[in-house]
């Protein structure tokens, strides 16, 4: 799929096929959320792949939002550095939705779905991924084939008219 195409087929995805995720296309979404900006490089980020499919159950439970993740065939688990520091906060927010964002582009490249959720319980998403205190589970994106129809590019996306939401020069 070419750039523009993935952009605009892009989409949430809460319900995907038990089609697993190849490795290769893990991997490939992976080293996009890798290669993502990141402020002064710092590169605060790691990433959790999980495909055990009790383990992203268990996943599912940290969070109201995150029930799509038990029925994802994968699962990226977006964890930073605690910091106490509010600039580094928000600067480690915004690194981890560029690298979601270019998970998202990667997956719609490969035919792939994502839906992302926030994480609510730390102490259990740690204990889930074996991640140490000294970090935060961040995010977490499932990762499948849409259930309901193939990713293509949106005609007519469900989104505020251009016109009201661009602005040049002035506001």
């Amino acid at each position: 799929m070419e750039t523009w195409d993935a952009i605009r087929a892009r989409r949430n995805v809460r319900s995907y096929t038990s089609d697993p995720v190849p490795e290769e296309h893990l991997t490939r979404i992976a080293e996009a959320a890798r290669r993502a900006p990141s402020a002064s490089n710092r590169q605060h980020w790691d990433f959790v792949l999980v495909t055990d499919p009790a383990q992203l159950a268990e996943l599912a439970t940290v969070w109201r939002g995150a029930g799509h993740i038990a029925g994802a065939p994968a699962a990226i688990a977006l964890v930073v550095p605690e910091s106490d520091d509010d600039r580094t906060r928000v600067v480690d927010q915004y690194d981890l939705g560029q690298a979601t964002y270019a998970c998202t582009l990667a997956a719609a490249d490969l035919g792939l779905g994502t839906g992302h959720s926030s994480v609510g319980d730390q102490d259990k998403a740690r204990a889930i991924l074996g991640v140490p205190e000294t970090h935060q589970v961040a995010y977490l994106l499932g990762v499948g084939y849409p259930a309901d129809r193939p990713l293509r590019p949106l005609v007519t996306p469900d989104r505020r008219p251009f016109d009201e939401v661009v602005h040049r020069g002035r506001w």
